[in-house]
């Protein structure tokens, strides 16, 4: 029979340095890329427009292949892979879907990292359950569909992205070490079995020491990607929520059957690379924003990407401009002036949600979500405060671009319900805790938030967030 069970890979964000985490909670460990005191406007800035040159552009796929990798998100994590099991710091990413590691014999990918952690190189030869897979099996057919296969050669992967860094190998299959809840906060390991690219050659930004890691966890919806193979396999429901507290410093991530809160949800648009829903509306307080018919049609709405890997948020042109336009009216007397040569900055020493309106987005099944002054307008130093929307402009293939990024996502808990084709969200204390169901016997298991950031000063180390992973694995029939 099927039995299914619930899995847990508990992540905390803390400011602590890795040998603090001691916690039996602490299992699947993601890092800010940012440390404290390097988390300036142009480093944020310079990630994002690294990652929308990826994640935007036509990817170069030779084989055929219907992913959509895109640079990685601001987080990462520390997985074990291979039999032995191993540790690799992986760059994790809900707007890509090919999990990639550099890998022994690679050229030009980076030995050291300038964020602390000591990177390795993967071998499947040095484990025992790692093995090649060729452009013949079914995984690279499926998924990739080559235009050419000699019976035996290995299923080969190339990437271009759009800042011009690219990464080329080939694909392997090999156990990677999950945390199985065997109780309210309680785990115990398993292994589960996915294909992954192995890096034999980087270039371009990823062959950089700067920032590097040894590879790329991908949760995007594609066949490829890990969530998406151990759906296929039975293992995993294909569903998974964040929920990200930048203030606190805590956060859960679940994969798996979420119970509780309830979310309300809307429908994400069909066969797109990213996580795509329809913007209906946009109120500024209580009124609602006025734009341009020709462009925004409150029937058919617009398309609007919702990414963790991005830090801001970035609006087309027709509504990032009447959008300002009604912020900045709050306050007709600001005088701003420009930071980093992008950022609209001024000077407010009052409460900045009493200053300015509250924005909300309306999307189809009547879901809002709603983003405060103290979301969009962050502080850089005493009373100086600047404007996190920024113009997406045009990207490479024409379209204008709205993407709703972590400055907008944060203490909210988001659901990717992949089989139902929906995303859900409410306003939450990420740092509080959710239930999930063990489908087999109905118990469900609370998962809470960890924070240890009042232990240790924010200028130890870098930023970590520990999300709690809820894996639903289901057992194959015996």
């Amino acid at each position: 029979m099927d039995l299914r069970s619930v899995f847990v890979l508990g992540l905390l964000l803390v400011c602590c340095t890795p040998n603090l985490f001691a916690s039996a909670n602490v299992v699947f460990k993601v890092k800010h890329k940012f440390g404290a005191g390097e988390r300036n406007l142009a480093a944020l800035k310079a990630h994002d427009d690294r990652r929308h040159g990826r994640s935007l552009a036509a990817v170069d796929l030779p084989l055929g292949g219907n992913g959509s990798p895109t640079d990685t998100a601001l987080y990462y994590t520390k997985i074990g892979i291979g039999t032995p099991s191993k540790d690799y710091y992986m760059q994790v990413d809900t707007g890509s879907d090919i999990m990639w590691v550099n890998c022994a014999g690679c050229d030009k990918c980076p030995t050291k990292s300038n964020l602390g952690v000591e990177l390795s190189l993967y071998d499947p030869k040095g484990s025992t359950t790692g093995t090649l897979l060729t452009c013949d099996q079914d995984f690279c057919i499926e998924t990739f569909n080559p235009r050419s296969c000699k019976v035996g050669a290995v299923c080969a992967y190339g990437v271009t992205y759009g800042d011009g860094s690219s990464s080329v190998g080939y694909f392997v299959k090999d156990n990677i070490l999950l945390d199985r809840a065997s109780g309210n906060l309680q785990t115990t390991p398993m292994n589960g079995s996915i294909a992954f690219g192995c890096g034999a050659r980087q270039s371009g930004q990823l062959d950089s020491s700067t920032q590097a890691l040894d590879g790329i966890l991908g949760f995007g919806q594609a066949n490829s990607s890990m969530i998406s193979q151990l759906a296929l396999d039975g293992k995993v429901s294909k569903m998974f929520a964040h929920c990200l507290d930048g203030t606190n410093g805590g956060g859960i991530f679940a994969i798996g059957q979420l119970v509780q809160p309830k979310l309300k949800s809307t429908p994400l648009v069909p066969n797109q690379a990213h996580y795509n829903i329809i913007l209906k509306s946009v109120k500024m307080g209580r009124d609602d924003l006025q734009l341009p018919s020709d462009i925004f049609d409150a029937d058919t709405g617009t398309s609007m990407v919702i990414d963790s890997g991005t830090t801001l948020a970035y609006l087309a042109d027709e509504l990032y401009n009447p959008l300002i336009t009604k912020v900045l009216a709050a306050q007709p007397d600001l005088k701003l002036h420009t930071v980093d040569q992008q950022f609209k900055c001024f000077q407010f020493t009052k409460n900045v949600d009493d200053g300015f309106p509250a924005i909300t987005f309306g999307f189809e099944n009547s879901l809002s979500l709603t983003v405060y002054p103290r979301e969009y307008l962050f502080q850089i130093r005493d009373d100086v405060w600047c404007i996190g929307w920024q113009s997406s402009g045009i990207s490479k293939d024409g379209k204008e671009l709205n993407l709703l990024g972590d400055m907008v996502l944060s203490s909210k808990l988001f659901l990717y319900d992949l089989e139902n084709q929906t995303i859900g969200w409410t306003e939450y204390n990420c740092s509080s805790s959710v239930k999930v169901k063990d489908v087999q016997t109905g118990a469900e298991y609370l998962i809470e938030a960890h924070d240890l950031s009042s232990a240790c000063s924010l200028k130890t180390g870098l930023l970590t967030l520990t999300l709690l992973l809820v894996l639903a694995f289901l057992h194959i029939h015996i």
